[in-house]
């Protein structure tokens, strides 16, 4: 059986056995791989680096979308930068007060494939009414951009090479620009046993252009070498105290059934072990 080894750190690789590689081209913007693995289904990798399972994807997409939505509370707008697997914003539209969600991705070769071959992570959010897709540089969206929203997620690569700039205060500040009042940023930022430095660097940033820069972790089996840092980010300090029996409401009110987000876990993935704190200053 072939394998497929990503080295994203110096000094640690993860093996995938490929019992099929399904897709192997170079997109508009990055090379791109699918594959099938025995244990997580189909894999979907850019520049070497695992981005999606089908078997995992479920505990990113649903603390990218569920937390803080849920912790808003009356969302109607939301935008996403990337996350051109389509499974961020297929949990965002499960939320019935959402009316609109648009989503700036730069490489239409994976939404293509995703709708493809990942049809259980996108279902049919390309073809939802109140998804508006857009093609491009979210750099620039947000930047030029006069809309404004409830939420923004950014669903992006690791804060490495083309990526890099989607972690940089400029970026930070013009989404914050994007936000109605009382909005909310939601990111990633890196694997806490591995990027100390970029973690650190965001987390600054988003402490000087936000009120408040809360940060949780999730542990995604095939985003070596785990956890992942999230970031929470606003200047509505109520987004964070907000109590388990109004976010249970909420859950029961909106009807999805999440396979990892729980009311309980929405506050408590925010207990830190003290090494992620000692990095994040």
């Amino acid at each position: 059986m072939q394998s497929f080894t990503e080295t994203m750190f110096d000094g640690h690789t993860q093996t995938l056995a490929v019992e099929e590689i399904i897709y192997q081209q170079r997109g508009v913007e990055q090379d791109i791989l699918v594959f099938r693995n025995p244990r997580y289904g189909r894999v979907m990798a850019l520049e070497g680096i695992v981005q999606v399972t089908e078997e995992d994807e479920f505990i990113y997409h649903e603390m990218m979308a569920h937390l803080p939505i849920f912790g808003h509370g009356a969302v109607k707008d939301v935008l996403i930068i990337g996350g051109g697997d389509g499974g961020t914003l297929r949990h965002v539209l499960m939320h019935p007060n959402v009316q609109r969600a648009v989503m700036v991705e730069i490489e239409p070769d994976v939404i293509t494939l995703a709708k493809q071959y990942f049809p259980r992570i996108c279902g049919d959010a390309f073809a939802d009414k109140r998804t508006q897709l857009i093609i491009g540089d979210g750099c620039a969206y947000v930047r030029d951009t006069a809309e404004k929203f409830d939420v923004i997620i950014i669903d992006a690569t690791d804060p490495v090479g083309p990526g890099k700039v989607l972690y940089t205060p400029e970026f930070y500040a013009d989404c914050k620009r994007c936000l109605k009042p009382g909005g909310v940023l939601r990111t990633h930022a890196g694997m806490a046993t591995e990027q100390n430095g970029p973690l650190h660097e965001t987390a600054e940033h988003l402490r000087k252009i936000f009120t408040t820069a809360q940060f949780s972790l999730a542990t995604i089996p095939t985003y070596m070498p785990g956890p992942m840092v999230f970031g929470l980010s606003s200047n509505n300090q109520a987004l964070f105290t907000v109590p388990e029996t109004m976010l249970a409401e909420r859950l029961r009110a909106s009807g999805i059934r999440c396979r990892y987000y729980t009311t309980a876990l929405h506050h408590a993935c925010a207990a830190l072990p003290q090494y992620v704190l000692d990095i994040l200053g």
